[in-house]
């Protein structure tokens, strides 16, 4: 069967992207630490404002106060730049990964179900992985794996899956049939 193939590969792909989510769990650690330094350096900001700029009843000087406004801005730029790793992962290789797994899964099934020329057949079969893989396979090396080179592959990724899309609708219309078909 040339479906088997897709269905192998989007579950073994499936546990790759899948395994995003603990490396975005890992990096929620961080997140934390950098959400209690902000909340330490902006609550010292709103008590600061609600006491007239004044500290253990001493005002402060402008110098003290750019100081304090200084550790709250980097303190919500850390912030910033941690939820931008983590968002990084979560909306491009994992989300993705995840999709073009079941899709290949979906094709690898519905490509039982197809009767079209086997040449036919095999390109669909892999349009739909190598879709998967210059798509959300480098988004996976770039953003997560910090593989800077993957990003000038990724656009191939796109079109590839769009194609394949394409293609097993074009077959689906020619060849469909109730039962599964013998290659």
């Amino acid at each position: 069967m040339i479906g088997k193939k897709n269905i192998v590969f989007g579950f073994l792909y499936l546990v790759l992207t899948a395994s995003l989510g603990i490396v975005m769990v890992d990096k929620y650690e961080d997140f934390g630490a950098a959400m209690l330094e902000k909340q330490a350096a902006v609550g010292r900001l709103q008590q600061l404002k609600e006491n007239g700029f004044e500290e253990e009843l001493e005002p402060l000087s402008a110098e003290q106060i750019a100081r304090a406004n200084t550790d709250g801005i980097l303190a919500l730029n850390k912030l910033r730049n941690e939820e931008l790793g983590i968002d990084t992962i979560k909306g491009g290789p994992h989300a993705h990964g995840n999709l073009e797994s079941l899709l290949n899964i979906a094709a690898g099934i519905a490509l039982m179900f197809i009767a079209v020329a086997r040449w036919f057949k095999q390109l669909i079969s892999w349009l739909f992985i190598l879709g998967a893989v210059f798509h959300s396979g480098m988004l996976y090396l770039s953003r997560a794996l910090d593989q800077a080179w993957a990003e000038s592959l990724l656009i191939l990724g796109p079109p590839l899956v769009l194609l394949a899309l394409l293609t097993i609708g074009i077959a689906a219309l020619i060849g469909w049939r109730g039962e599964i078909v013998r290659d």
